[in-house]
């Protein structure tokens, strides 16, 4: 794992876009495209409550963000447009569920903003993210669960070499139903040499 203090202020740069690590000072903007994409999230999400939509909440995760991240567990990308870094956040791309040991796995998590969908954004943002997870965390596998009628997600794994292995049935509860997601998963070719 990366040291403490260079993870804090991590910033991977593409050709369209910037993913960064935030701290509270970027809240709002959080707030502001939690709000904005609250309707178009909705299906894929957990359920969510009145007070997930407040600044005080959006603070409080970021907190717990850097916390995770500071245990080791975690790292959240939050993307904004590289020609308005200071603009709009337009969506997220996380490692979570970290596991060392004999593990070295990691799951992938990914929003994006409705009016920059179809624009192969998430493409571009996940193949710097997963080669972040191989390259600087020495992680073996990522692992992407997603939803079986959630189709332009699952092309965005694909296109980057993802492998289904399976379904896993009522894997989780999304909006109060327990939902069954394809389980794609993509292997470190550095590891297959070790």
């Amino acid at each position: 794992m990366l040291p403490i203090h260079e993870l804090h202020r991590l910033k991977l740069r593409t050709k369209r876009l910037v993913l960064q690590v935030i701290d509270e000072s970027y809240a709002e903007r959080v707030l502001a495209f939690v709000l904005r994409n609250r309707e178009a999230l909705a299906e894929w999400e957990p359920g969510r409550d009145e007070t997930y939509y407040t600044l005080e909440t959006q603070r409080q995760l970021i907190r717990q963000e850097r916390q995770s991240m500071d245990n080791g567990l975690s790292v959240r990308f939050w993307l904004t447009a590289a020609a308005d870094p200071d603009g709009d956040i337009i969506g997220t791309a996380s490692l979570s569920n970290i596991v060392r040991g004999a593990f070295q796995s990691c799951h992938l998590g990914y929003r994006m903003d409705v009016l920059h969908r179809n624009k192969g954004y998430m493409t571009e943002a996940l193949a710097h993210v997963v080669a972040f997870a191989f390259e600087r965390l020495n992680l073996h596998r990522v692992e992407a669960n997603v939803m079986p009628r959630n189709a332009p997600s699952l092309k965005v794994v694909e296109r980057l070499g993802f492998r289904s292995e399976g379904v896993a049935s009522q894997y989780l509860r999304i909006r109060g139903v327990w939902e069954d997601h394809v389980h794609m998963v993509l292997l470190n070719p550095s590891w297959s040499e070790r």
